[in-house]
C-alpha cells in the first residue's frame, strides 16, 4: 500500500532523497558504461568471426555488468524505501503520493530544486505539475498528521 506524505514530511525526506537519487545515477551511468563495453566486445567478435574470444574477457565484462544493475536495482530501492516512486531517473524525477481534496494526486520533485513546489494529478504526469499555492496547502493531507 503506498505510502502518503504532506508537503512538510515530503520535504523533511529531500536531503536523504536526494542522496539517493544521485547515488541512482551514478549507478546508472556505471551500468550503461559496463553494457556498453559488453556490446563493444560482442560487436569485434563478430568482426573478427568469433575466432579469437578471450572468454575471461567477455566474462568479466559481463559479470561488470551484472554487478552494476544489481547496484543500481539496489539505489532504487533505496529511493522507494523511503515511500516516494521514482518517475525519471535521467532528469532525478521523483514523485510523493498525497491527497488533495480526497483524491490521490503526487507532490513531484525534481533533482536540483530547492524544494517541492509544484503538485500534478496521477494521470497527469510531469507536464501537467501546478504551483503548490496556499489553496493546495489547505486542502492537502498524507497518511497521518505531521
Amino acid at each position: 500500500m503506498p505510502r502518503h506524505f504532506t508537503l512538510a514530511q515530503a520535504e523533511r525526506l529531500l536531503p536523504a532523497v536526494e542522496r539517493a537519487i544521485r547515488l541512482a545515477i551514478e549507478c546508472k551511468a556505471r551500468y550503461q558504461e559496463a553494457e556498453q563495453a559488453v556490446e563493444g566486445y560482442t560487436q569485434r567478435l563478430m568482426m573478427l568471426g568469433g575466432a579469437m574470444v578471450n572468454r575471461e574477457e567477455i566474462l568479466a565484462r559481463k559479470q561488470r555488468q551484472q554487478a552494476t544493475a544489481a547496484d543500481l536495482q539496489q539505489a532504487v530501492e533505496e529511493i522507494q524505501e523511503f515511500g516516494c516512486e521514482v518517475k525519471d531517473l535521467d532528469i532525478g524525477l521523483i514523485d510523493f503520493r498525497c491527497y488533495y481534496r480526497g483524491e490521490e494526486v503526487y507532490l513531484c520533485w525534481k533533482l536540483g530544486e530547492d524544494g517541492i513546489t509544484h503538485w500534478h494529478g496521477l494521470e497527469e504526469g510531469f507536464r501537467g505539475r501546478k504551483a503548490i499555492d496556499q489553496e493546495f496547502l489547505d486542502n492537502h493531507r498524507g497518511d497521518s498528521p505531521n
